[in-house]
């Protein structure tokens, strides 16, 4: 029986020791080896493509477009696709599963990406591709690590796949990691090209890493980085606005369905999507689902065809638009192409939020149906109810970048710049609004308002307002009291949706998950959690 004690221990010791190897050389212990795997091109682009499999969508996965919900664009529900609503109310902690999520995606992405840069010189492949691949994986680790840093302020930065023995990483400070992020993409905006043809349009570009710098820099009023970073966008000379050649006037509304798909607006995208269009902007009256809901706060942003906001109207008039918000057809065309309205027919379907028929299964407040009476319309194809079909999702758009080099300028006190006017208006001009009234819009001040409207008339629900209410110090504002939806015709008055409640001090950051905190004793949590 002893004999047989030591003969156990042993081989259970050594199936031990093999398995943590395996731990160590594998993302997965049943993987094949390092040495089987890293053999040739194929190999290489097999291991790249995984990094990429990390890019976010627009309503599955990462899904930016909930992002909407964290602000006062929209309203989520369905705790299934992410507990958003404990945000919102100020109730989210250490343990909840949006934040947790993301942090471990993105992590995951991060080791992928150093293992690959860690192993593809022992493939065998043509240099100049190989050259290549290793700029896209740094700039896509690049970008995994802006997005946690957006998110939850400084993190360890990690650039070679960790193992066990060294897994107790300190959070480097947000200057850190801020430096590292715009010091890797811009080495590869300097060595990848400037633009992809046919299956490789998807991948990572110069275009797309001057943008991310761009994004990230405005965000920690880095204004002459986000400026610089915009006009070397620009100077590429391969993006441009997209306009529908048959119909200039559906442009806006188009970019956003199949008609549009292939465009040279899109910057960064993530190819053949998931699908869930349907099953998280649709109403259940055309076999979809409403997880996803516009507030009021987005739809009263839009200005009339005159270029005028409706409360500069008057208290009469905006109360019209209010109970009636495209009333005689007189609104900025984004918004019919970014929201649906009651009242509104899509795909044969009269929308009706205020019938309380039993009937209607797109009654306000029924299960799986708007929450505010209005619809997300951006990404929604018709094409897509049969779930066959896959749009893809841009994370960056040309459009953006316009916005972000535009507003540089303005904070830099550069205002009077003649691309200020310029870039605006190729924007409003692309969606049939009128050019900047420059007798009204000529100050620092004035511009600031009217570029921080148009962010939001053109990008509404494309993830950014989350982003720009954090960064214009205006979160404790926006995110704290009543949410209305539409005006309920039975009242005269906006449904009230949810009570917010945020602590701007808190909620700017995100907790560290607290599986995170548990097992590793060298990280710390965020302020207030």
């Amino acid at each position: 029986m002893k004999h047989l004690t030591l003969i156990i221990s042993i081989v259970a010791g050594a199936i031990l020791l093999s398995g943590c190897k395996k731990y160590l050389e594998h993302d997965h212990p049943t993987s094949i080896s390092d040495a089987e795997w890293w053999n040739t091109s194929a190999d290489a682009t097999n291991a790249l493509n995984s990094v990429y499999v990390g890019i976010p969508d627009g309503s599955s996965g990462r899904q930016l477009m909930f992002l909407s919900a964290l602000s006062d664009e929209a309203v989520a529900r369905q705790s299934t696709r992410g507990d958003y609503e404990s945000y919102v109310k100020g109730l989210h902690n250490p343990t909840w599963n949006v934040g947790a999520g993301i942090w471990e995606d993105d992590f995951k992405d991060i080791r992928r990406a150093c293992r690959f840069l860690e192993n593809v010189d022992r493939c065998f492949m043509d240099d100049s591709l190989k050259f290549r691949y290793k700029y896209e994986a740094r700039a896509l680790r690049a970008y995994y690590h802006m997005e946690l840093l957006l998110f939850f302020g400084g993190i360890p930065i990690v650039t070679t796949s960790v193992t066990p023995a060294n897994s107790y990483l300190e959070r480097n400070t947000e200057s850190e990691v801020y430096d590292f992020i715009v010091s890797e993409l811009t080495d590869c905006a300097n060595n990848l090209p400037a633009v992809y043809v046919n299956a490789d349009m998807k991948r990572i570009s110069a275009g797309a890493c001057w943008s991310l710098i761009s994004r990230l820099a405005l965000f920690y009023k880095k204004y002459e980085v986000a400026r610089d970073a915009a006009k070397k966008v620009i100077d590429l000379g391969v993006y441009e606005l997209y306009k529908t050649a048959s119909n200039p006037r559906n442009s806006y509304a188009d970019l956003f369905l199949y008609t549009g798909e292939l465009n040279k607006e899109r910057i960064f995208f993530r190819e053949n999507t998931s699908g869930q269009q349907w099953l998280t902007f649709a109403p259940m009256g055309v076999g979809g689902k409403t997880v996803l809901s516009p507030t009021a706060a987005v739809v009263n942003n839009y200005e009339t065809k005159q270029g005028k906001t409706i409360w500069e109207l008057g208290p009469d008039s905006a109360a019209i638009y209010q109970r009636d918000p495209n009333y005689r057809n007189n609104r900025d065309p984004r918004l019919l192409a970014s929201v649906m309205l009651p009242g509104q027919t899509f795909s044969s379907y009269v929308l009706k939020p205020f019938d309380a028929s039993q009937t209607n299964l797109d009654r306000l407040g029924a299960q799986n149906a708007t929450a505010t009476g209005f619809w997300v319309k951006k990404y929604l194809d018709p094409k897509d109810r049969t779930g066959t079909r896959t749009l893809d999702y841009m994370i960056i758009r040309y459009a953006e970048i316009l916005l972000n080099y535009v507003e540089a300028l303005i904070e830099l006190e550069q205002h009077h710049h003649p691309d200020v006017v310029k870039y605006l208006n190729e924007i409003r001009e692309r969606a049939t609004m009128p050019p900047v009234n420059v007798t009204v819009y000529n100050t620092q001040e004035k511009l600031r308002e009217l570029v921080r409207r148009e962010r939001q008339s053109e990008l509404a629900f494309e993830g950014g307002r989350f982003y720009d209410i954090r960064r214009w110090g205006i979160l404790g504002t926006v995110m704290n009291g009543q949410v209305y939806g539409a005006v309920d015709p039975a009242t005269n008055e906006p449904v009230k949706v949810e009570a917010r409640s945020c602590n701007e001090a808190r909620d700017f950051r995100w907790p560290i998950p607290q599986r995170e905190i548990l097992a590793n004793p060298m990280m710390e949590q965020n302020d207030l959690y």
